[in-house]
């Protein structure tokens, strides 16, 4: 498709959709609960509808309308054999958190997913839920997809250091463990995403979190609650750099979520001297109004544990840093290459097209800015993030004109991007 180019303001106030992150665990705890809940404003993405599917196809009753998602829950070994193999299609979450929620199930699975999730790794959970008793395989040493699974009610508790800073690895040993008999540790390599954790204790559920270490006892039963979802930061980020990177903008994010674990983008916009304003925050929901305005930005050097907390927000990180004046480093983010594409490749390829300066590294990358953006083709690859960051990068191209192939890919996290693109533009 044809992007806008060469746009001289963003204005406007928008909302971002729910929270993909807390969207996928509010079906997998209201599935594994006792009685109903009810989730609002959760995220109507692919990803997001791919959880809803399987569940259903577990034997839960979930219904979507008006709005509100309300689901019946079974219980914890409640889940039922599924009639046909499972389809993830395009989502790691599903497939690695649902492999964990299906250790304690003694029935036999075959879980599988598009092209692109067929070529992501799942080693890393297959390893420790084997060590449970879990009967678990997949594709080549690295058990790419399909993935065939046996759980088990005699699931044994585990202690296990996770060999990387994984929150998809991490749940899936939780929701494991909820199912274990006895006491189960596990710790972290560097702290990343607390939704399970957070939305475990409010289904009724326990865990102690000391620093990196994580200890649950097995057997748990959860209860139905109900959920409001916050808008995803993940996708407020593309709004964030927008307002800051376009001439005379201002842009007004409402219900963003700002869990601690997730806000990594916004020390970033800072360190980089950004013009960005928090208000009318909501401790309960750890949610924000997010304001910002267009900036003078300056380089800045991105690692260590502030990784985790913007694994995801990278790509537009990395169009950031492309109109920053002086070099961005980005370091320690050899996770990226496991992601729905190897996004330092791919976000270096289609940036470096557009006229930036980016050198790819073993674990991240250099960007020298500031950039000159101009006309290019551009291909997603299948990849939501790489497909909005590219819109991103259009809006500052005077000369020439950008194509994306495969722009369907961004309805996997967010559907409604190209009208609130159109708001922004036209306030």
């Amino acid at each position: 498709m044809k992007l806008k180019t060469n746009i001289c303001h963003l204005n406007g106030s928008i909302r971002v959709p729910g929270d993909k992150s807390i969207s996928h665990r509010s079906i997998i705890f209201g599935s594994l609960a006792e009685g109903e809940t009810k989730v609002y404003d959760i995220l109507r993405g692919e990803d997001v509808l791919s959880t809803m599917q399987v569940f259903r196809d577990l034997g839960v009753e979930i219904e979507d309308k008006e709005g509100i998602v309300t689901i019946q829950g079974v219980g914890m070994d409640g889940l039922k054999a599924p009639q046909n193999a499972l389809d993830m299609g395009n989502s790691g979450t599903s497939i690695r958190l649902i492999s964990g929620v299906l250790a304690g199930a003694d029935f036999e699975v075959e879980m599988f997913g598009d092209d692109s999730l067929s070529k992501r790794p799942m080693d890393r959970v297959t390893l420790p839920l084997k060590e449970m008793g879990v009967s678990i395989s997949g594709q080549t040493e690295r058990d790419l997809p399909p993935l065939h699974l046996k759980g088990t009610k005699n699931l044994k508790p585990i202690h296990y250091e996770l060999p990387i800073a994984s929150a998809q690895v991490k749940s899936a040993l939780i929701f494991a463990a909820l199912q274990a008999q006895g006491q189960s540790v596990i710790i972290e390599k560097e702290c990343t995403r607390n939704h399970t954790e957070d939305m475990l204790r409010q289904f009724g559920g326990d865990l102690c979190v000391d620093g990196k270490k994580i200890t649950v006892q097995g057997p748990q039963k959860l209860s139905g609650q109900t959920v409001v979802v916050p808008g995803d930061i993940s996708s407020a980020a593309f709004w964030l750099v927008a307002g800051l990177i376009v001439p005379n903008s201002r842009v007004v994010l409402k219900n963003v979520g700002i869990n601690e674990t997730r806000t990594g983008i916004i020390d970033v916009i800072r360190a980089m001297g950004g013009k960005l304003e928090i208000t009318d925050i909501d401790p309960i929901a750890k949610s924000a109004t997010l304001t910002v305005e267009t900036s003078d930005l300056k380089g800045t050097e991105i690692g260590g544990a502030l990784i985790p907390r913007l694994i995801d927000e990278l790509p537009i990180i990395a169009l950031l840093a492309t109109q920053a004046q002086g070099q961005t480093v980005i370091k320690d983010a050899e996770e990226l290459k496991v992601k729905e594409t190897d996004r330092i490749q791919v976000v270096a390829d289609a940036l470096n097209s557009m006229g930036a300066a980016i050198t790819p590294t073993a674990d991240g990358m250099i960007i020298k800015g500031k950039s000159t953006l101009h006309g290019a083709r551009v291909n997603t690859f299948g990849d939501h993030r790489i497909g909005m960051m590219t819109a991103i990068a259009a809006l500052l191209v005077a000369d020439g004109e950008v194509e994306l192939d495969r722009a369907e890919a961004i309805n996997t996290s967010y559907p409604s991007f190209f009208d609130d693109l159109e708001t922004l533009i036209h306030g």
